[in-house]
């Protein structure tokens, strides 16, 4: 036999053999595939052929406390094109440049481009989505969803806060409850061909958005709307740099308003330079410029809350904590006796009264009264570092106070161990720290309201769109802070420093008013600027509301009890009779004893 033919047939058998393994083993994986994986590559199949677009789930309202809607939602649209689906490219780009008033390079470059979806303009108003779906363009789509509108403009501007594009919170209350208020977005699910063509007739998948809870506040619109009120008022007469005025409920910390004047349109809070009014303001906004890194710097400027991220020397107010702390210790009575030339000199520092001449004698209630530097200086001297800081430590001062807004600053505090007498000295009168106006006001509550430390909040609860859930929020206590009597002896002696002391400015008859003033020079003290304020509540024997007012930068006289306790004077006269605190003409209570 030819050995050539042989071999030949050979490799025809193995060849032969090979191609019936590959048969069998393609015929084993088409099987397995049929049978085993079928379910997966319909579904694969199934997503070529559908198209997804989103339904924007309408966010949570903010409802202040008389159940007054500040953050709401509006009915907007979404134009896109579907490249696949457009009919007349010339006939879409005319009419979405004439209706939109966009460029035509933009939208030419848009509905010619090859994608699954390509948006032109989102925030388009319902009227003008409904013109557009009227003209029934093929591949031209108008989706609705929700755009944030708030009612009041700028009411509570840096309180609120605003949402971006995607309706994601940005600051304030809507970055902070952005879990409870975003809800769900839901889907529209549509069939198309091979080539993208959406199928006529072919049933639409949708996926219904779930809407987020709504978030009910302890603010209150009228009390914030006056509060601005007398803000702006004080802004313009003193060509301030800017005024901050917290209000809150001291026996549970509930905040009834929080003003930063100038404060900004949150329907358009990338605008620059709203609501300047003082020069100092307008010449910062020239000199740094409205473009690039300089541009957002100055809408952070803008969109900054006071009360919450800025500390500052808070000066006498601060003498609250110090006397607070002497009469919860023991070191001294509201009848000792002081001495006040003017000064007091400590270690190797003269440090000077705002009496130049000096009060003369007078007790620890008048020095009180009188907001002597000498007599708080000779206290915490009694109280020494430990002591001092003890206290400090007790009424919650060396951490933040928690509220519910992002972005709250710390104390800056002296270490203990760098805190020799001079340093103790000057923190015994509010100088040479820093605090928030929120930590100096919640801790002044704390003080006043029975000892026991409050946690600020604006908070109350969150309700789903439907009613049938209801989530209440809670805050920690911080607990006792000082006896219930030392906190009635300080109602006593702040009661009267607005009676016969420094802050008699914020009198009102028929009602009981506790406060403290405040000056203090702000850094460096060669510039010559200061920070007025005043610190006062109602009623005396029984807080139920107090209210800070800070005013930065004030020109011409800037002491804090001529121009800052009148403010709370006007404002309680507004605010005690609305919130049910009636006048009485029954005199001031009887002296509170104190061993």
């Amino acid at each position: 036999m030819n050995p050539n033919l042989t071999k030949h047939r050979k490799n025809i058998a193995v060849l032969a053999l090979l191609i019936a393994i590959v048969m069998v083993s393609l015929s084993g994986r088409l099987g397995y595939l049929m049978l085993f994986c079928s379910e997966h590559y319909s579904a694969m199949a199934e997503d070529l052929h559908q198209r997804e677009r989103t339904i924007k789930a309408a966010r949570g309202r903010i409802i202040d406390a008389n159940g007054v809607v500040i953050a709401d939602n509006r009915t907007v649209c979404t134009i896109s094109v579907i490249y696949n689906q457009v009919k007349d490219r010339e006939q879409v780009i005319r009419v979405l440049c004439d209706e939109l008033d966009l460029d035509e390079e933009l939208v030419r470059k848009r509905v010619e481009k090859r994608s699954s979806r390509e948006i032109i303009k989102t925030n388009v108003d319902k009227e003008l989505g409904d013109q557009i779906r009227s003209y029934r363009l093929a591949g031209v789509k108008v989706d609705e969803d929700y755009k944030r509108y708030y009612p009041y403009d700028s009411l509570a501007s840096k309180v609120l806060g605003f949402t971006g594009g995607d309706n994601q919170g940005i600051i304030g209350l809507e970055v902070k409850y952005e879990k409870y208020l975003k809800g769900m977005n839901g889907k529209i699910l549509t069939m198309s061909d091979a080539k993208g063509v959406e199928i006529e007739n072919a049933a639409e998948d949708r996926i219904e958005p779930i809407p987020g809870n709504d978030l009910h506040i302890s603010l209150d619109v009228n009390i914030q709307k006056y509060a601005e009120q007398l803000a702006y008022q004080v802004l313009e007469k003193k060509n301030a740099k800017k005024v901050s005025i917290i209000v809150m409920n001291p026996q549970n910390g509930e905040l009834m308003a929080m003003v930063n004047v100038p404060e900004f349109n949150l329907n358009d809070p990338f605008t620059l330079n709203q609501n300047l009014r003082s020069q100092s303001l307008q010449e910062m906004a020239a000199d740094q410029g409205a473009t690039g890194a300089g541009k957002q710097e100055l809408l952070n400027q803008m969109w900054r809350n006071t009360c919450i991220n800025d500390t500052y020397e808070p000066g006498s107010t601060f003498k609250i904590i110090t006397a607070a702390a002497g009469l919860e210790s023991g070191v001294v009575k509201l009848t000792d006796q002081f001495s006040c030339p003017g000064f007091r000199v400590v270690e190797d520092r003269k440090i000077r009264c705002h009496k130049v001449g000096g009060h003369g004698a007078e007790t620890f209630l008048q020095g009180a009264m009188n907001s002597c530097n000498p007599v708080f200086i000779d206290v915490g001297q009694r109280l020494g570092v430990d002591g001092y800081y003890k206290y400090f430590t007790q009424f919650g001062l060396k951490g933040k106070t928690g509220i519910d807004l992002p972005g709250e600053a710390a104390t800056i505090m002296h270490k203990k161990e760098n805190m020799g007498l001079v340093e103790l000295a000057t923190v015994s009168f509010g100088q040479s720290f820093q605090i928030t106006p929120v930590q100096l006001i919640t801790t002044a509550a704390s003080i006043v309201n029975g000892g026991n430390r409050v946690t600020p909040h604006f908070g109350v609860e969150t309700v789903s769109a439907d009613g049938t859930s209801v989530h209440k929020l809670d805050y920690p206590s911080g607990g006792r802070i000082l006896s219930e009597e030392t906190s009635a002896t300080m109602r006593y002696v702040l009661e009267q420093v607005v009676s016969e002391g420094s802050g008699k400015k914020a009198k009102l008859e028929g009602y009981r008013i506790g406060g403290k003033t405040a000056t203090s020079e702000k850094l460096p003290r060669s510039l010559k600027k200061y920070i007025s304020s005043f610190i006062g509540f109602a009623p005396a024997d029984n807080p139920q509301v107090m209210a800070l007012i800070t005013i930065d930068e004030p020109e011409g006289i800037y002491y804090g009890g001529t121009i800052a306790a009148p403010v709370v004077g006007d404002l309680f006269k507004n605010i005690l009779p609305y919130l049910g605190i009636q006048a009485t003409e029954e005199e001031t209570a009887v002296h509170v004893s104190n061993p």
